[in-house]
């Protein structure tokens, strides 16, 4: 059931749109991950939803009531930032409890309901501690302790971890979406970061130059991103542009690196953009004998980069290059630059794409 309806939502600054007809809805107790880079309207609307702004068309209704001429402190919303706004002057207690007490509730019920929070976000004992005193993680507890005491009926968190290093972002994510699992809160998370919306989201809303552009699942957007913007943003580098062309019942595209068997056999005939899938791709070592199986490329490897897991390589091939990945264990010391390999690269990697 929807909470937050969004409909045909658009706001300029001077000649620059910052959000452009963006239409969408959130369910109750769902966490919406916007994602989009910096520019392409994710701050503007949350500040439109949270009624900071005043949109120039368009409409924000929560339960089915438009919030036209609601000011935002009225709206029920709560509000997270990635400077946290946290007050100095006051103890982690005084800080969580500020949202209770501008609601008049009894001193007793302040008491129950931080202390219940605090337990929540692992931060129980905490009370007292001062805010200088916190580490960087637990300052982000009790930021979103803060937020959820007054129960608001959409949450909103904008960049929330952005200032965090990457481990401790990392753990902090799993908590965060357990959290507000927990409460049963509705929730919209801005953030750049891909790894972050996986961990975080029920669903995914790309965002770009002021429009939504994609929506869906992780595992829907990963495994069918779209358009070239989206597949970029997921990380995605084997885009390229190529030539449909259909031989029966075979499907072929000519591109950079040569000609290749696809099995989107919807995919439309003439010119289109093409993403290959890293993981789609098995590297191994040039073999002469017999002929090559389909799908088969030979390259020199250009470049490798250890990332960890895996060595990701960049493979010259034709007159264009792929990018790869390969386990540690199975590189060895033979697949270095400048060596000669094979690249079979399974039909299922192939997307065809809306194009930039």
């Amino acid at each position: 059931m929807a909470l937050l309806e969004v409909s045909g939502l658009s706001k300029s600054f001077d000649i620059a749109v910052a959000v452009d007809g963006v239409s969408f809805v959130v369910e109750k107790g769902e966490i919406l991950c916007l994602l989009g880079p910096s520019g392409s309207g994710k701050t503007t609307l949350l500040r439109l939803i949270a009624g900071i702004d005043e949109p120039d068309e368009g409409t924000v209704s929560i339960d089915s009531e438009p919030l036209g001429g609601v000011p935002a402190q009225e709206r029920g919303f709560g509000l997270m930032f990635q400077d946290l706004a946290l007050f100095p002057h006051m103890d982690v207690f005084g800080n969580v409890a500020f949202g209770l007490r501008m609601q008049r509730l009894p001193k007793a019920a302040v008491r129950e309901r931080v202390h219940e929070l605090l337990a929540l976000v692992d931060m129980a004992g905490f009370a007292e501690r001062k805010v200088h005193e916190l580490s960087g993680g637990e300052r982000q507890r009790v930021a979103l302790a803060r937020s959820l005491a007054p129960a608001p009926r959409l949450l909103m968190l904008d960049e929330p971890l952005g200032a965090l290093d990457r481990a401790l972002r990392d753990s902090l994510q799993v908590q965060m979406r357990a959290i507000l699992k927990r409460v049963g809160a509705t929730a919209i998370y801005v953030t750049h970061d891909r790894d972050e919306a996986f961990a975080m989201a029920d669903r995914l809303m790309f965002m770009n130059e002021g429009k939504i552009v994609r929506t869906g699942t992780a595992k829907e957007v990963f495994d069918d991103p779209g358009d070239e913007f989206v597949a970029r943003s997921l990380g995605f580098k084997n885009i390229m542009r190529g030539v449909v062309r259909r031989h029966g019942e075979t499907t072929e595209i000519e591109c950079a690196v040569g000609t290749l068997t696809l099995s989107q056999q919807s995919a439309p005939e003439g010119e289109n953009t093409l993403l290959i899938k890293e993981s789609g791709i098995a590297v191994g070592l040039t073999v002469d004998d017999g002929p090559p199986e389909k799908n088969t490329l030979t390259g020199t490897i250009v470049e490798r980069v250890f990332r960890g897991s895996e060595y990701e390589l960049k493979v010259s091939v034709g007159e264009g290059a792929l990018f790869c990945r390969l386990l540690p264990d199975l590189s060895g010391a033979i697949l270095e630059p400048g060596q000669q390999v094979s690249l079979l690269v399974d039909p299922a990697a192939f997307k065809v794409l809306k194009g930039a």
